[in-house]
C-alpha cells in the first residue's frame, strides 16, 4: 500500500510538472515589446493588451511559427503549435508541447541571432537568384482561371515591349487538366513545349502554380486511391490507416478533392514525379506551391502517420520544396531557415490593404522567413479588381513599396490599367530597384549563412531609440532606410531616422536622432543611407 502510494504521487508530481512546462506566463518587463506568431497580424505587433493567437490548425492565410520574441533579448520557443494572450501586463501562453522561454542580449537582434542560431538555423541557401534579381510577373489578375497559351505569350512580349525586364513568370490556377492532373490542358495550351522555349528565349523562368489536391472526377484520383496516396476517412480516435482505404473529401476554396497525405513516401514521391515530369517534359523551371494550409488537415482524417499535427502535415508540403529552387508559398509552418520564397498572403486594392506590406514582411523576417515577397503590386485579392475601378496612385505606391523589399511582384500589367504619368512613375521604381539589385542580392546571400532578416524592424537596427512601434518605414540590411508613401494624395511623409549621419536621394546629409519632413512627390520613394 506504502509503495502504491509513494508511485501515485511520483505520478501526480510528474503530471504537474509536465502540465507546468506545456503552461508559461511571462511577466512583461517595462519597456518590453512581443513580436512573432501569426504573420498575418504583422500590423498588430508589437502585441497590446487583449490580443489572442491559437496557432493550432490555423495558420490564418499565410505562415505561422511557433515562436515570440521581445526587445529586451527574450524569447519562447516551442516545437508544437501553441495559444497565447496579452493580458494584466502577462504573456500568457499554452501549448500541448514543451515551451521555453530564454534570454540572451537585451535587444531584438541579441535575441533574434540566438534563438535563430538554436531553434531554426539557417542553412545556407537560397531560393533561386531570379526571385531577387529582377520583378517577378504573375498571370493571375490579368487571367484568372482562364490560363491560356495565346495570352500568357501576350503577357510576356507586353512586359517585353513596355520597357520592363523579364524575370521570373508565374503561370496560376488553372493551366492544368484537372486538380491533380498536372500537365498542360490542350485545348487552351496546343504546343506548351513551344511556349515555354518562346518564354525562356525573351528572358523569363517560368513557374506553374500547384496544390496538393486531387479532384475526385479525373483519372488519377481513381488510379491512385487503390495505391492510398490520400488523407483517408475514418474516426480519427479508432481508425486505424491499415483497415480503411476510403479517401476523404477536403472542402477547399475550389471545391471537394482529394488530398495528398505526405506523411506517406509514396504519396510525396508521386507528387514529386509530377513536378519533375514537367520540369524534364516541357522545360518548367519550379512551382508555385499553394493551399497548403493548416486548415485542410482537420477533421476526422486518417493519415499514414497518425501521430501529425495539421500544423506538421503543412510543414511537410514545405519540405517539398526545398528540392526545388525557383519555388514559392503562401502558408506554412515552420520551415524558417530554409531556401523558400515566403509570400504575404493576398492582399485587396485598396489602401488599407497597402498599409499592412511593411508591418507583415517586417514580422516574417523576425521569425527568420527571410527569403520574402510582398503580394503583387496593387494587390492579389482578386475580386478588387472585377469591377474594373483602378486606383492608379494606389499602383504607384505600391510598385515602390515593393522596388526596395527582397523581391517585387507585379500581376495586374500596369501598361494596361495606368496612364503613361502612372506607368511612369511605376517604372521609375523599377529602376530604383536595378539600382540596388546588387545590394540586394549580397544581403540575400548573407541572409541565407547568417540567417539575419533582409528586411529588419527599425527596433532590430536601433534598439533603445524609440522605434518599438515603428512599422510603416524598414531598413534594408543594415544601411538603407525605407519609407514608402503609404496614404492617398499625401506627398510628403514624415521619416523618423535615427541617430548617425544619413545620406539622402540628392547626396544631402542630414544627422539623424530626429524627425524629417520630406519631399514626396507621385514618382518619388523616399530612402535614406546611413554614412555614420
Amino acid at each position: 500500500m506504502r509503495t502504491f502510494s509513494i508511485f501515485f504521487l511520483i505520478l501526480i508530481f510528474t503530471v504537474k510538472f509536465l502540465n507546468a512546462q506545456n503552461k508559461l506566463t511571462v511577466a512583461i518587463e517595462k519597456g518590453e515589446s512581443w513580436y512573432g506568431g501569426a504573420i498575418t497580424d504583422g500590423t498588430l505587433m508589437p502585441f497590446s493588451s487583449g490580443y489572442k493567437k491559437d496557432l493550432y490548425a490555423n495558420n490564418f492565410g499565410n505562415q505561422t511559427q511557433p515562436f515570440l520574441i521581445s526587445n529586451t533579448g527574450r524569447w519562447v520557443w516551442s516545437d508544437g503549435p501553441f495559444a497565447f494572450k496579452v493580458e494584466n501586463g502577462q504573456l500568457l501562453i499554452e501549448g500541448k508541447t514543451k515551451l521555453i522561454l530564454e534570454r540572451q542580449g537585451v535587444s531584438l537582434k541579441d535575441a533574434y541571432l540566438a534563438a535563430s542560431k538554436k531553434y531554426f538555423p539557417a542553412i545556407g541557401k537560397y531560393p533561386d537568384p531570379m526571385l531577387f534579381k529582377s520583378p517577378q510577373y504573375n498571370t493571375w489578375i490579368e487571367l484568372m482561371y482562364n490560363q491560356n497559351q495565346e495570352d500568357i505569350l501576350k503577357y510576356a512580349r507586353n512586359i517585353i515591349s513596355n520597357g520592363l525586364p523579364p524575370g521570373v513568370i508565374m503561370i496560376d490556377d488553372n493551366w492544368q487538366e484537372d486538380y491533380g492532373k498536372w500537365d498542360f490542358h490542350p485545348g487552351r495550351f496546343p504546343d506548351p513545349k513551344k511556349m515555354m522555349n518562346e518564354l525562356h528565349s525573351m528572358g523569363f523562368k517560368v513557374m506553374l502554380w500547384i496544390c496538393p489536391f486531387v479532384s475526385p472526377d479525373c483519372d488519377v484520383y481513381r488510379e491512385q486511391r487503390k495505391n492510398k496516396i490520400f488523407l483517408l476517412q475514418g474516426d480519427s480516435l479508432k481508425t486505424k490507416w491499415k483497415d480503411t482505404d476510403q479517401p476523404t473529401m477536403i472542402n477547399w476554396w475550389n471545391g471537394m478533392s482529394a488530398e495528398l497525405d505526405f506523411s506517406n513516401p509514396q504519396a510525396v514521391e508521386w507528387f514529386k514525379g509530377r513536378l519533375d515530369y514537367l520540369m524534364k517534359n516541357y522545360g518548367v523551371d519550379g512551382f508555385k506551391f499553394d493551399a497548403g494550409d493548416t486548415e485542410f488537415y482537420t477533421g476526422n482524417i486518417i493519415a499514414y502517420d497518425s501521430k501529425l499535427t495539421p500544423n506538421q502535415h503543412t510543414e511537410l508540403f514545405g519540405k517539398i520544396g526545398v528540392d526545388y529552387p525557383l519555388n514559392e508559398f503562401r502558408a506554412m509552418w515552420k520551415m524558417a531557415g530554409q531556401p523558400l520564397a515566403e509570400r504575404l498572403r493576398d492582399k485587396a486594392h485598396n489602401w488599407n490593404d497597402l498599409s499592412k506590406l511593411i508591418p507583415d514582411i517586417l514580422a516574417l523576417g523576425i521569425v527568420g522567413h527571410n527569403f520574402s515577397c510582398p503580394d503583387m503590386i496593387g494587390g492579389g485579392e482578386y475580386s478588387s479588381f472585377l469591377d474594373n475601378k483602378i486606383d492608379q496612385e494606389l499602383m504607384v505606391r505600391s510598385a515602390q513599396c515593393h522596388a526596395l523589399m527582397p523581391m517585387m511582384q507585379f500581376s495586374a500589367a500596369p501598361w494596361r490599367v495606368l496612364d503613361q504619368k502612372h506607368f511612369n512613375a511605376v517604372k521609375k521604381a523599377v529602376e530604383i530597384r536595378k539600382q540596388y539589385t546588387d545590394m540586394i542580392w549580397s544581403i540575400t546571400q548573407e541572409s541565407a549563412k547568417s540567417g539575419e532578416p533582409i528586411v529588419r524592424y527599425m527596433e532590430y537596427e536601433f534598439p533603445g531609440q524609440g522605434f518599438e512601434n515603428t512599422k510603416d518605414q524598414f531598413m534594408l540590411g543594415k544601411n538603407i532606410l525605407v519609407a514608402p508613401v503609404l496614404k492617398k494624395g499625401q506627398t510628403k511623409r514624415e521619416v523618423k531616422l535615427p541617430k548617425g549621419k544619413w545620406k539622402t536621394q540628392e547626396g544631402k546629409i542630414i544627422k539623424g536622432g530626429t524627425t524629417v519632413v520630406v519631399e514626396a512627390p507621385l514618382d518619388v520613394l523616399p530612402y535614406f543611407t546611413l554614412t555614420k
